[in-house]
């Protein structure tokens, strides 16, 4: 693993750096995951208040936005569009700072380095996940997620996709990636920096109860700490995307034909 005060050509931070780099930390969460955490965590303590408690809420994550179809699509887009844009942000940044995407372990995807490790990933996490999410909402920890609320159009499945790979590039390369080598700079210990990024991961799945914020944290955990020990992230972007894709298409083909899904 490499870390990024290994890099060529960093020294020891100056004040004025060390505050530089705080703020940028502090603006990208603003505008990203941070701002989301805290309106996760506001949306925890309505549903909390409400008379029918987190069990008697609904969230459907994929809704529709308009009842045309060429609209709605755009807002679909607009919505995968965001997330690309969040996940090149920090990209950009960590290039600025002289760490381009190869070191990050972005470099040339391979089958079975990659590949083979992000569906074992997919599998570790998704199918406790399944349970967990279905264990809390039985005891009303959780409120009704609804993968897949679009209407039945012609691009549904693409849009559904696209929305799975969006989420699965802005949330490993902003909440591992960016900010743990950011916080690697700031001398945070490796430990330290992987819990502050799981955190994060947790705090903006709050929306979803206390179940999708623990889920989260600890899939944050496992994440992070393959990332620390082998400075590859194609195989995290490929297990978060197939787990949401295969939650927002399962949902849609199972919905009404089993009797375990709420």
């Amino acid at each position: 693993m490499r870390a990024e005060s290994d890099a060529p050509g960093e020294s020891e931070l100056t004040d004025r750096e060390r505050l530089a780099i705080r703020i940028e930390i502090a603006i990208v969460l603003t505008a990203t995951f941070g701002l989301s955490g805290i309106s996760a965590a506001l949306s925890l303590l309505d549903s909390a208040l409400a008379p029918g408690g987190v069990g008697g809420r609904t969230v459907a994550l994929n809704a529709s936005r308009s009842d045309h179809s060429l609209i709605d699509l755009l807002f679909q887009l607009l919505g995968v569009l965001r997330l690309a844009g969040w996940a090149a942000l920090g990209l950009y940044l960590l290039w600025r700072s002289g760490i381009g995407p190869r070191l990050i372990g972005l470099g040339r995807f391979r089958p079975h380095a990659d590949g083979l490790p992000g569906l074992a990933l997919a599998a570790i996490i998704g199918v406790p996940g399944l349970g967990l999410y279905l264990a809390a909402h039985a005891m009303g920890f959780s409120v009704t997620i609804v993968p897949s609320a679009l209407d039945e159009h012609w691009w549904r499945l693409p849009a559904l996709i696209l929305s799975a790979c969006a989420n699965s590039f802005a949330e490993e390369i902003l909440v591992v990636a960016y900010l743990i080598t950011r916080l690697r700079r700031l001398g945070w210990t490796e430990n330290s920096a992987l819990f502050a990024s799981a955190l994060l991961r947790g705090s903006y799945h709050l929306y979803q109860g206390l179940g999708g914020g623990l889920g989260n944290l600890v899939m944050g955990l496992i994440f992070g700490r393959y990332w620390q020990r082998t400075n590859r992230l194609w195989p995290l972007i490929l297990a978060h995307a197939t787990i949401d894709a295969v939650a927002y298409i399962g949902y849609t083909a199972l919905r009404g034909h089993v009797s375990w899904l709420p």
